[in-house]
């Protein structure tokens, strides 16, 4: 089975225990099919309302596998904004980031962030389908 990288948007849902977010990425989380990457883990350290929520994040990286940061990825990120960019869209690094790490191991990305659907082209990934 193909694994998921579950971005920010779709993990602050399931931490809240919203419908249908919380059933698929439990299910997800139980056929071993989420994957991540560092910068998502920091993003949601970042919006953390407490220690004990740290703690749950921190274990992140014992649980999920996790896409090798490499600096090419960098590299293909900084360019992808930068083409996008100059076709008059913004969207920022670390979207862009998402989306090459994502590509590179083939996974799809689940998120709600809407700007991901310019994404899938250029970045050459596909979104997961709630």
């Amino acid at each position: 089975m193909v694994k998921v990288l579950v971005d920010t948007s779709v993990w602050i849902e399931y931490f809240r225990k919203r419908e249908p977010y919380y059933g698929m990425v439990t299910r997800l989380i139980d056929d071993e099919r989420v994957c991540s990457t560092g910068i998502i883990l920091a993003e949601l350290m970042q919006g953390a309302k407490s220690e004990k929520e740290i703690s749950i994040l921190a274990d992140f990286p014992q649980v999920f596998s996790f896409i090798p940061e490499a600096q090419k990825l960098w590299l293909d990120a900084g360019r992808l904004a930068f083409n996008l960019r100059r076709k008059g869209l913004t969207i920022g690094l670390s979207d862009c980031y998402i989306a090459v790490a994502a590509a590179s191991i083939r996974v799809q990305v689940a998120t709600l962030d809407s700007h991901f659907n310019a994404l899938c082209k250029p970045a050459r990934i596909t979104l997961f389908e709630f």
